[in-house]
């Protein structure tokens, strides 16, 4: 008998079954325990410039662009876009901010989660929307051998950020796999946003502060409340896909 919430997805779509070939995976948030740092520095950068703020509101703009955020609190606090000098100066030094907060550590249940994929044969997509340079050594270092270019959308591929569907689209251009070929996995409502928009049954890894209505409202398919949950489950939800 077909899941409840698979059936659910399959009906919507129109689509006979999911044919699982790629699991497209954000970064921060789920490989890396980083986004408390995203919030701290963000906060840090915008309290600075005389604007009322709250770290737990940046989880809440995960997956935007930097310009995006800037630009929304801008237009909240002085009725006006930021302008290309500020979104500039500001972006540069939330940078700095982030570099300064502790370093961020591998996510309990990343690494296991992304073995068991690689074993069943399925294609790991990287799904983020840093535009760090040395991205590729980091993951690496810490996932050795899951990801390469070729498996891989940035910052530097995208044209939208989330919750655009672009980058998972893209993500699934770099799979060679269809809408209901994949599965997403993110831990952001915005991120969540755009997996679904793309027609991708998007799972919800509730790693973060925020309510799990939020991710539920943003649109996943499924919620989990971390990535070692994730792992340890990861056997019956691909058994339950293929059904």
């Amino acid at each position: 008998m077909t899941n409840p919430e698979i059936q659910t997805f399959l009906d919507k779509h129109g689509y006979d079954k999911i044919d699982l070939k790629a699991v497209l995976i954000d970064m921060d948030g789920v490989l890396y325990d980083s986004m408390k740092n995203h919030a701290n520095a963000w906060y840090e950068t915008i309290s600075a410039l005389g604007i009322d703020s709250t770290p737990r509101e940046f989880y809440l703009y995960e997956g935007r662009t930097g310009a995006s955020t800037i630009n929304l609190l801008f237009q909240r606090a002085f009725n006006r876009p930021a302008t290309e000098k500020e979104i500039h100066e500001i972006y540069a030094k939330k940078t700095e901010s982030f570099n300064r907060q502790p370093k961020a550590e591998a996510m309990p249940g990343a690494a296991e989660f992304l073995k068991k994929i690689k074993a069943a044969g399925l294609t790991p997509v990287l799904v983020t929307g840093s535009g760090q340079t040395s991205l590729l050594d980091k993951l690496d270092h810490e996932y050795p051998g899951i990801f390469t270019p070729e498996t891989m959308v940035t910052a530097f591929d995208v044209k939208y950020g989330k919750p655009h569907p672009e980058p998972y689209l893209i993500g699934l251009q770099k799979a060679k796999a269809k809408p209901n070929q994949a599965i997403v996995i993110e831990n952001a409502p915005l991120g969540v946003e755009a997996g679904v928009a793309a027609g991708i049954f998007t799972i919800g890894v509730n790693t973060g502060p925020l309510d799990d209505e939020v991710l539920l409202s943003a649109g996943a398919n499924m919620l989990v409340s971390d990535m070692q949950t994730l792992a340890d489950r990861f056997e019956e939800i691909y058994t339950t896909l293929k059904q």
